[in-house]
């Protein structure tokens, strides 16, 4: 390897991509193609580095089996990046294997990490924990590390392990500290907000007021009768009625966890439930089903007691009765959650992470779009759909004017 590839890689090594690019930007070797096209992604430039990897890739020879590998994983961290969730995930894990049967266990353990995070995007946490479970971080680099470190708040922060997510961050913190890259400190940083950020509504009593994730931990793990409505369950302590498969129960259950211990009426009951402006005898006959099945589901967590008016839910042993919900209801919340990451997103990537149709993501797409809540760039294949920039405010004059001289 000569001096000017060996001082490109040190340069994007510590993130200085423009120096990188200063030493191979006229070069066309598969060597040189590849720190461009890494330094072409630390720049913004997806398209161009995705571009110049593959070519890198093609360009090495069958004996440069290890740099051709690298270029793979480059190229997944970049379809990472991008949200493109339907590239060759069998590609990543042959270029780790690749690299892990070659000794390079540095890029094979960031080849593991993208794969983790890929995981934890999709919302595949058992796969993602079970890897991170395999992968030993003691020979990464500071900078792989910082990633490892995030993986491992990824799954502690959607398992509710409020404690563990927090020293993970300050592990991940001290490596991006070691490694002084800014880009990956503020990624460390804005991952740490998280734990700040309100990540519930709780509802009880007729009031609410929002909570942080390690509260909602609390609660979760109290003996509280929690109606929860992120996950769509009832639960408290250990105990757990899932209900997401039975909707009307669920809603009906969350009718009378918010008026508790008051009782609801019949008429309000068949609004939340059905829907049913004007109800009739068959609407009624309905809700005594409805409400018996309940009785039978909750049978060992609470009683649905009848009454003059409607009904009421009694908790056994005593307990609290709240109902946990996220911070905003809406339509298309779940979508909205995605596209607020900032990165563009194609409809064919949200369906994969959302577990639904394209067409089902498309609606939703076109329905945002007409109330203003995202927009989108390029055409066909190439679309991205993305949050507004800045709402209301005329982009233009965030540019720079001309300068005195010109």
């Amino acid at each position: 390897m000569d001096s000017l590839i060996t001082a490109a890689a040190q340069a994007l090594a510590v993130g200085d991509a423009l120096g990188a690019m200063k030493r191979v930007a006229l070069r066309d070797d598969p060597p040189a193609l590849a720190l461009r096209g890494i330094a072409m992604a630390q720049l913004g430039d997806l398209a161009r580095a995705k571009a110049l990897l593959k070519s890198a890739a093609q360009g090495f020879g069958p004996r440069e089996a290890v740099a051709r590998a690298r270029c793979i994983v480059a190229e997944a961290e970049i379809a990472l990046v991008s949200r493109d969730l339907t590239w060759p995930e069998k590609a990543l894990e042959g270029a780790r294997v690749t690299l892990e049967k070659r000794g390079d266990r540095v890029n094979a353990a960031h080849a593991r990490n993208l794969q983790i995070r890929r995981l934890l995007l999709i919302g595949h946490l058992d796969a993602a924990e079970k890897l991170l479970a395999d992968l030993d971080a003691s020979p990464l680099p500071p900078a792989a590390r910082a990633g490892h470190e995030l993986a491992r708040a990824g799954v502690a922060i959607r398992r509710l392990r409020t404690g563990e997510a927090q020293k993970a961050l300050a592990h991940a913190a001290e490596a991006a500290r070691l490694a002084d890259i800014p880009a990956l400190a503020v990624e460390v940083r804005e991952a740490a907000n998280l734990l700040k950020a309100p990540a519930a509504r709780l509802i009880a009593a007729g009031g609410e007021r929002l909570l942080r994730l390690d509260e909602v931990e609390a609660l979760l793990a109290s003996e509280t009768l929690v109606i929860d409505a992120c996950r769509n369950v009832v639960r408290a302590g250990a105990e757990i009625v899932p209900l997401a498969s039975r909707p009307v129960l669920f809603a009906l259950a969350r009718a009378l966890a918010e008026a508790a211990p008051a009782d609801v009426t019949r008429t309000t009951l068949l609004a939340r439930a059905f829907g049913a402006r004007h109800a009739d005898e068959s609407h009624r006959a309905r809700l005594r089903v409805e409400i018996g099945r309940l009785r039978a589901a909750l049978a060992d967590l609470a009683e649905v007691k009848a009454t003059s008016h409607g009904f009421a839910l009694i908790p056994r042993r005593q307990r609290v009765v709240v109902v946990l919900a996220p911070p905003v209801e809406e339509d298309h919340a779940a979508l909205l959650a995605l596209l607020a990451d900032g990165e563009s997103w194609s409809s064919t990537a949200l369906s994969i992470a959302l577990g639904v149709s394209p067409r089902t993501v498309q609606r939703a797409l076109d329905a945002l779009q007409a109330a203003g809540k995202v927009q989108f760039f390029g055409n066909g294949r190439a679309r991205r759909w993305m949050m507004p920039p800045v709402v209301s405010f005329p982009t233009t004059l965030l540019l720079p004017g001309p300068l005195p001289s010109e």
